[in-house]
């Protein structure tokens, strides 16, 4: 139910503009207080964005009940763990260097635990990473033994070998497993473009 939740908080009707962040910023919240409980300006500076911003970030993932904040920063309440441990259970985020399928300086590739079966043309993943910033993402799956991108390579290891090396190593995936690489100019838009072309796979789920 994590997509759900996190998704609701951004939207939540509140007075005033627009929010300027979106549910990856809120997700990357919420990984960094998990693994780094920092304080509200180190968090706008690792999240780049501004005080107004992060006061909201902050704001709407307290009144979710998933952060909790003192005097020595922000922590996750049990609630946001149990969130975060349902993320990380189907999510897994890597730094990968640059292959065959990479577009630019700045790569990540994240594995999405069984929903290989969601993948379709790549075309959506694609997209999404481009509007969240990034250069363009490849959707990979794991099938009958074999990484495959659908109408590209029915055998990425024979195709593209080192990205093959890369995601067996650095991901290790399993039978039905998707695998979206994103590329940026920026580590910032990397992350974010790989994150939201991951997303979509999420849809209906």
């Amino acid at each position: 139910m994590f997509k759900q939740v996190l998704e609701k908080t951004v939207t939540e009707k509140a007075p005033g503009p627009s929010p300027t962040f979106s549910v990856f910023h809120v997700l990357r919240a919420i990984e960094l207080i998990a693994e780094k409980s920092p304080g509200r300006s180190k968090l706008a500076e690792y999240l780049n964005v501004g005080e107004g911003a992060i006061r909201t970030i902050i704001g709407r993932l307290k009144d979710a009940g998933l952060v909790a904040t003192s005097k020595a920063g922000c922590s996750l309440t049990n609630k946001g763990l149990r969130l975060w441990k349902e993320y990380k259970s189907i999510f897994k985020k890597v730094k990968i260097g640059k292959n065959e399928l990479t577009l630019a300086d700045y790569n990540f590739a994240i594995s999405i635990k069984n929903h290989g079966h969601k993948v379709k043309s790549g075309v959506e993943q694609r997209d999404a990473a481009v509007m969240a910033g990034a250069k363009g993402a490849t959707t990979i799956m794991l099938k009958e033994s074999r990484l495959v991108i659908p109408s590209v390579s029915n055998n990425i290891a024979k195709d593209f070998p080192k990205a093959a090396n890369q995601i067996v190593r650095l991901l290790e995936p399993e039978e039905n497993d998707a695998i979206v690489i994103g590329s940026a100019d920026s580590l910032g838009k990397a992350e974010y473009g790989t994150l939201a072309a991951a997303w979509t796979l999420l849809n209906d789920c």
